[in-house]
């Protein structure tokens, strides 16, 4: 079921002190991974559907409109998310389409610009009843606002969102984009300060790269919504390489393409648990 206000379910894990997992969809098969997963969990979760993605896909609406179909099937609460749009027009199209949340990125402009921007992006989505999440400077790796010692300034933080009016804030507390190991290191300390100086939900980016106790770490210290791609992906590539290496590997790519879905699906079920704090 798509949850009547895509924030509820992470304005509900954070008066909990619960976090929520929030993935990225790349195939169909993630996006159908990602439901069974939740579902079996019993807990609601965020699809996220990138920019990347839809540039992949060629169009926004054949991959998002399975996905807001899925979400509607579920038997549980699923938030259809755009995630790192710096196309305008695409949250505006993702807007139409009927997402609920979006994440503009306008981390790369001058900060003025940014908030300029995302208030814009806001103003026209809660008109609409769509919430927005915002990240101020650039949440990942390619020497971006991960880069090693770089982080969030809390007053920063707080004044951006005041400016902006934004429903939840990534922040760089110590994780990076497309990290294929779990070695990353957050800043408890800095995570806390944030989440005392913001009322809005904390979003981590690059979660990927987090083990399952960094992560219980993180959001034990403010974090709510935790996003993961990179993990997915990397478990989905192994279970397909698995049942391809064989002297005389299946051709029907459901054979191979199903058995990185379940995967993907068990490790949904494992993390959603864990940032629940089961």
């Amino acid at each position: 079921m798509i949850s009547s206000a895509s924030l509820d379910v992470v304005q509900q894990a954070r008066a909990a002190g619960r976090g929520i997992g929030a993935f990225n969809v790349v195939l169909l098969e993630h996006a159908e991974a990602i439901v069974a997963g939740a579902e079996r969990a019993g807990l609601p979760v965020v699809l996220q559907i990138s920019q990347n993605c839809v540039a992949y896909h060629g169009a926004f609406e054949p991959i998002a409109l399975a996905a807001l179909s899925l979400a509607r099937r579920a038997a549980v609460p699923v938030a259809v998310h755009l995630d790192h749009a710096e196309d305008v027009d695409l949250v505006h199209e993702a807007v139409t389409a009927g997402v609920r949340s979006v994440m503009y990125d306008g981390s790369r402009l001058p900060y003025d610009e940014n908030v300029a921007a995302t208030r814009a992006v806001v103003e026209h989505c809660h008109e609409r009843g769509v919430v927005v999440e915002a990240e101020l400077g650039e949440v990942g790796g390619k020497d971006g606002v991960h880069a090693p010692g770089v982080r969030t300034d809390p007053a920063e933080a707080a004044a951006f969102v005041a400016a902006t009016g934004v429903d939840s804030l990534a922040v760089a507390v110590g994780t990076s984009h497309a990290m294929t190991e779990r070695v990353a290191r957050i800043d408890v300390t800095l995570i806390a300060s944030l989440a005392e100086a913001l009322d809005v939900p904390l979003v981590l980016h690059g979660s990927s790269g987090l083990s399952d106790g960094e992560l219980q770490r993180a959001v034990r210290a403010g974090m709510t919504k935790i996003n993961i791609s990179t993990h997915l992906n990397v478990m989905f590539t192994r279970a397909v390489r698995q049942v391809l290496d064989v002297p005389e590997p299946p051709v029907d790519p459901r054979r191979y393409v199903a058995a990185g879905r379940e995967e993907v699906a068990s490790e949904v079920e494992r993390l959603l648990r864990l940032l629940a704090g089961g």
